[in-house]
C-alpha cells in the first residue's frame, strides 16, 4: 500500500485518479448512511481546468454511483461533461469553497445524522478524544441558518466562515470538510461525523473530561495533517475497490 498520495505523469492520469477516489468516497458515504434523499455532495477540483469540479449528480444514490456518472461543472454552473443535472446547492456551496481556497482539491457536505444533531446545538467539537483533536482549533461554526443554500452569496458566506480551516459546522444544517486530496476530505467528514456522535453520547451520559489545551494541540499536530487524513482513508478505499461492483465503470 502507498504511504503517500501518488504523483502522476499526465493530467489525464491525475484526473482519472481523482474521479475514482471521488466515486469511491461517495459509495462509502452511502454505506455509512450519510445521504438524506437528494441532499449531499462531494466535489473534486479538475487538475487541468482548475475552476471546474467533478461532483455527484442530482437524484442519484451514493450507493450505486460509478465513475462514469460523475459530472464536470464549470464556474458558471454548467454541466460540461456528464448526462445528469447538477444539484443547485452543490454548485452554490462548492464553487465558492473552491474559489476561496485554491489549496482545496476536494470538499464534502452531506446531511449526516450526528452532524445535524450537533449542528442543532450551535456548538463546536470539544477536545474529548484523541480522534477529535484532528479538528482542534481547525474547524469553525457558521452560526446562521436562512434555508437551503441555492444562491452564490450564501455559498460565499460559508466559504468565509470556513476560512483557513479543514471543517465547518453549519448550524441547523450539517457538516462540511475539505482537503488537499479527495481521500483527506472524505476521511475528515467520516471522523468528524463520528466525533459528533461521541460528543453527543458522552455529554448525555454525564460530566465529560476535556483534554488539556497543550495535549490537544500536541495531538492535533500528530493527527490533524491532510496526509494523515489521506492515510486513514486508504483501508476504506481498498475495501470499496474490492467489494463495490461497477464502481469504476
Amino acid at each position: 500500500m502507498l504511504s503517500a498520495p501518488p504523483l502522476f505523469d499526465t493530467l489525464e492520469e491525475e484526473r482519472a485518479h481523482r474521479k475514482e477516489r471521488l466515486a469511491a468516497a461517495l459509495r462509502i458515504f452511502g454505506r455509512f448512511g450519510f445521504e438524506e434523499g437528494n441532499a449531499g455532495h462531494v466535489t473534486a477540483r479538475d487538475p487541468e481546468l482548475e475552476d471546474h469540479f467533478w461532483v455527484n449528480p442530482f437524484g442519484l444514490s451514493f450507493k450505486h454511483l460509478s465513475v462514469s456518472d460523475l459530472l464536470l461543472v464549470d464556474s458558471e454552473g454548467r454541466v460540461v461533461e456528464g448526462r445528469y443535472h447538477v444539484n443547485r446547492a452543490a454548485f452554490a456551496i462548492h464553487s465558492q469553497i473552491h474559489e476561496a481556497r485554491p489549496d482545496v482539491v476536494a470538499a464534502a457536505h452531506t446531511h449526516s445524522t450526528y452532524g445535524r444533531a450537533l449542528s442543532a446545538l450551535g456548538e463546536l467539537l470539544e477536545p474529548l478524544t484523541q480522534d477529535v483533536c484532528a479538528f482542534y482549533q481547525d474547524h469553525a461554526l457558521f452560526d446562521d441558518y436562512t434555508g437551503p443554500v441555492t444562491e452564490l452569496e450564501e455559498g460565499r458566506r460559508l466559504a468565509e466562515a470556513l476560512g483557513p480551516h479543514k471543517a465547518l459546522i453549519l448550524r441547523n444544517h450539517g457538516l462540511l470538510t475539505v482537503g488537499d486530496t479527495v481521500d483527506a476530505a472524505a476521511w475528515w467528514f467520516i471522523t468528524m461525523e463520528r466525533s459528533c456522535q461521541v460528543q453527543l453520547l458522552a455529554k448525555a451520559a454525564g460530566k465529560v473530561v476535556h483534554i488539556s489545551h497543550e495535549n490537544a494541540l500536541h495531538t492535533y499536530r500528530e493527527v490533524g495533517d491532510d496526509l494523515i487524513g489521506w492515510m486513514n482513508f486508504q483501508p476504506l478505499y481498498d475495501h470499496a475497490r474490492r467489494t463495490e461492483t461497477g464502481l469504476f465503470d
